[in-house]
């Protein structure tokens, strides 16, 4: 096949946050509610906290750099480990951040 394939990864760390939060339960949570309430509704008292909809979700995430690398169509099926080489190439693998996420792949 012609042409060529931009690949987009991150490396991933063990100590890495990624975690979900339903807003619903972000909202019961006490010192939350104090937060939001003494800052946006001062002085009020008798308030309540809700969400409308159940399926709101808060997402705390470790911020990654992205890298990026060109390979040709013929090697769709070796990606994965073209981009860990293209890390370890560019010294991007350490002790506690040796693994490769895949966060795009575009053909040209």
């Amino acid at each position: 096949m012609k042409g060529t394939i931009l690949v987009t990864y991150k490396i991933l760390c063990k100590a890495d946050l990624n975690k979900e939060l339903n807003l619903e339960a972000l909202l019961l949570n006490e010192k939350i509610a104090k937060v939001i309430k003494s800052e946006y509704a001062k002085g009020l008292r008798n308030l309540t906290l809700f969400a409308d909809s159940k399926e709101s979700y808060v997402k705390i995430e470790t911020i990654k750099e992205l890298h990026t690398f060109e390979v040709d169509k013929d090697d769709f099926a070796d990606i994965l480990v073209l981009a860990e080489e293209d890390a370890s190439n560019k010294k991007l693998i350490k002790k506690d951040c040796d693994r490769v996420e895949l966060v795009n792949i575009e053909t040209k």
